[in-house]
């Protein structure tokens, strides 16, 4: 394997390398995944600021008040925030002890805190909700309750085991695994036993088994805790909850502490988080919140967009920062996740952020439809080799599917091509505990199978290893729902669908060959996974980013995946895609497959999702209207909301698509609605009314005071310039041209249209 080389951040593959101006305006803010291992910390809190941009740059100095930053895909929400929290400790407005900062994860929370001290601002708490809750639970608990915290168990499947042997319920561990995660939503829904079968229905959520049955076992779970004297990893929330709500005098004790919060990934948080952050702030409204509703992707947790879009509601005075621009992918993968939530419905999707790149062009994104798995496998693997050998390092490639029971097929293909990979978020095929003790049954069965009586009717090995994985919870139909039972049943359907692949390969096979072969396979997967490859699930991807990104299994039936059923679900699937997009800074590739082995039925269809965004498909249905939110901030006055920055504003969109009006492909990135015509389409635009606009721009923009895009955007100027309108009405027709700037500024513009320079008009400032 040739040795990768180093490339430089920041320019398209296969081109050359462009010097980084300093200041924002040239889209080259740094991103935040990309600072160098050992920054200069800043001399000063306005040092702190520079490098920002406009949005970015208020969300660091709004330091008073309510927040909420709503931050799209790749916008440097963490610098934001992070600088922010720099900026106040450094300007010496906020005491470092004084700020609580909460996340979702421990790898998340020691992101923060390590760019904190790059910046300076040491002695600030980041953490996550849990470890944040434990400690204060862990300190007061004598106060409030009397003698030591209760043991916290690590794991709870062992106490729900135990909970079921009391009810005489008999769960394999696949059931254990999808009746712990029902009572762990049930936990942070704040739903107690006696509730859990309408909450179920309410949530239209699917049980794994009868919800009363469910019900039950939490009851005997929760019995079972009292009597061990143990707590849960719920518990934890729940029971600093109780705390701070009876305490008034320890809340008070914990409110003198904390008097400044951030909460970041807050479309994650669940209803018990709100009501612990309630708490925690009291009457106070010196909190910081940071999210995007269009990457809502665990709601099957608990968690909920729905504080997130209530912000404004519930603190009217809030000021709202929206990010939009996009420093991690080019705008070809931009285009397609804009494109993805144009077609998008309900609450989210009336709040979509629309991104605007600000790298330079790369490659577009290669649709790829392949014959069966296995070609789509190895195609994904060929690739691989590919980019590999021409330089990419196998560490910036990555391979993301809908569910684990996937990655076997790759793991074989990156194999088979001596392509190293590692595994995210997901034990290793052949190490799962379902696939290791299917194994065991196999090789009995192959080496006693004469005594064994499940093999007596069947002589074919499909039909044999059907038997045997019958007995270990393989059924013709896949159960419903979606958790470990459904996992666990895809993991023997792939040992299923593995024979009848080997059968037909090999007529005269037997079920000794067949153990054989699983056994080279299980070996081959043990390359080294230094540098290698990720394979992921799109859950699991989610806060990561690749150079290369491979989206595989991008079909019906997977994506959405079969048993999303409501709206609400197939929406889910949606924005799960749309993350699976963002992951890409540079390169990606969509691929699915139109049957599942060599020689099947060809009765699969791509993705819904992506009708209309590649070459010669057609939209599934108009988009609705209105597009999405563009970036900017807005300040509450006395409970109304007045925008007073903004970044360019997308088109409202018509229903139905818009076309190209040079080749009819359709558009989807704002800038290229505005033109109507894709960026590398010829142009008529007329180029001295295009330089007369750009300098009459700059006159205004420095006379007004405000950045040269508030005037009109590049894309406007260029669409005023290949229309060339004689009168306002011609004007208004052009996006980006509304009636206020229409009243301000149309006189100048259309007297440059006629040939002059605009300097006639002297009161447009």
């Amino acid at each position: 394997m040739p040795v990768a080389s180093v490339r430089p951040r920041g320019h398209t593959c296969g081109q050359p390398a462009r010097p980084s101006p300093a200041t924002w305006q040239h889209g080259r803010v740094t991103a935040a995944t990309h600072s160098p291992l050992f920054p200069r910390v800043p001399d000063s809190a306005d040092a702190v600021l520079e490098g920002l941009d406009p949005e970015q740059r208020e969300v660091a100095i709004a330091l008073h008040g309510p927040v909420c930053v709503l931050a799209g895909a790749g916008t440097g929400k963490t610098r934001a925030i992070t600088h922010r929290i720099a900026y106040g400790v450094r300007a010496g407005i906020l005491q470092p002890s004084s700020v609580l900062a909460v996340t979702f994860t421990h790898r998340a929370a020691g992101e923060m805190r390590g760019r904190l001290r790059q910046l300076g601002a040491t002695g600030v708490q980041a953490r996550t909700f849990h470890s944040a809750a434990l400690r204060q639970l862990q300190y007061f608990w004598p106060k409030a309750v009397g003698g030591p915290l209760p043991r916290l168990v690590d794991r709870k499947i062992q106490l729900v085991a135990d909970a079921a042997a009391a009810c005489r319920v008999r769960l394999d561990r696949g059931e254990l695994r999808d009746v712990t995660a029902e009572i762990e939503w049930s936990k942070v829904t704040q739903t107690v036993p006696a509730d859990y079968p309408p909450a179920v229905a309410k949530a239209a959520r699917e049980a794994p088994r009868d919800p009363a049955e469910i019900a039950q076992l939490y009851a005997a779970y929760e019995d079972l805790k009292r009597e061990r004297g143990v707590i849960d990893f719920e518990d934890v929330l729940l029971l600093t909850v109780a705390v701070l709500q009876d305490r008034q005098d320890i809340a008070e004790q914990v409110r003198a502490q904390y008097q400044h919060f951030v909460v970041d990934e807050y479309q994650d948080v669940s209803p018990l988080q709100q009501r612990l952050l309630e708490l925690w702030l009291g009457d106070r409204e010196n909190l910081c919140v940071v999210g995007d509703a269009s990457q809502t992707i665990y709601s099957f947790t608990g968690a909920t967009p729905d504080h997130l879009l209530d912000f404004r509601i519930k603190h009217p005075g809030a000021t709202v920062v929206k990010l939009v621009r996009d420093y991690r992918s080019t705008p070809q993968v931009v285009r397609l996740a804009n494109g993805l939530l144009a077609q998008a419905r309900g609450r989210a999707a009336d709040h979509r952020l629309e991104l605007v790149s600000q790298r330079g062009p790369g490659p577009d994104p290669v649709f790829t439809e392949y014959p069966d798995e296995p070609a789509e496998a190895e195609g994904a693997a060929r690739r691989i080799g590919e980019l590999i050998g021409a330089g990419v390092r196998p560490s910036e490639i990555a391979v993301l599917f809908r569910t684990n029971s996937q990655s076997e097929t790759y793991e074989q293909a990156l194999a088979d091509a001596g392509v190293p990979y590692q595994l995210r978020g997901a034990e290793r095929f052949f190490d799962r505990p379902e696939v290791r003790k299917a194994g065991s049954a196999l090789r009995a069965a192959a080496r006693f199978g004469g005594n064994d009586s499940l093999l007596d009717d069947v002589v074919d090995l499909p039909s044999q290893v059907r038997a045997v994985l019958s007995g270990e919870g393989w059924t013709a139909q896949p159960p419903a729902g979606s958790g470990a039972v459904r996992e666990r049943w895809e993991s023997l359907a792939a040992l299923v669908n593995l024979a009848q692949d080997f059968a037909a390969a090999h007529p005269d096979a037997t079920l000794a060959g067949l153990v054989a072969e699983l056994d080279e396979r299980a070996g081959a997967q043990h390359a080294p996974t230094v540098q290698g490859v990720t394979l992921a699930s799109l859950h699991s991807a989610k806060g990561l980013e690749w150079d290369v990104v491979f989206l595989v299994g991008v079909a019906e039936g997977m994506m959405p995946i079969t048993y999303a059923k409501t709206d609400e679900q197939v929406e889910e699937e949606r924005r799960l895609l749309y993350v699976g997009v963002t992951r890409a800074r540079e390169r990606l590739h969509v691929s699915w497959s139109l049957a599942r082995s060599p020689g099947g039925r060809a009765n699969r269809r791509p993705s819904r999702f992506l009708d209309g965004l590649r070459s010669g498909s057609q939209a599934g249905r108009a988009a609705p209207a209105g597009g999405g939110a563009a970036g900017g901030i807005e300040r509450g006055v006395s409970g109304r909301a007045t925008t007073v920055l903004a970044t360019p504003q997308p088109r409202r969109r018509q229903r139905g698509p818009a076309r190209c009006r040079v080749c009819g492909r359709t558009l989807t990135d704002a800038g290229e609605m505005k033109l109507m015509r894709c960026e590398d389409c010829p142009s008529d635009m007329d180029e001295g009314v295009y330089e007369r606009l750009h300098d009459w721009r700059s006159e205004q923009a420095r006379r007004s005071g405000q950045p040269a895009f508030c005037v009109f955007t590049d894309k406007t100027l260029m669409a005023i310039a290949e229309a060339v309108p004689d009168d306002p009405s011609g004007l208004a027709r052009i996006p980006g041209v509304g009636k206020r700037k229409l009243d301000r500024y149309g006189a100048a513009v259309l007297a440059i249209c006629a040939g002059g320079d605009g300097a006639q008009d002297k009161d447009q400032d």
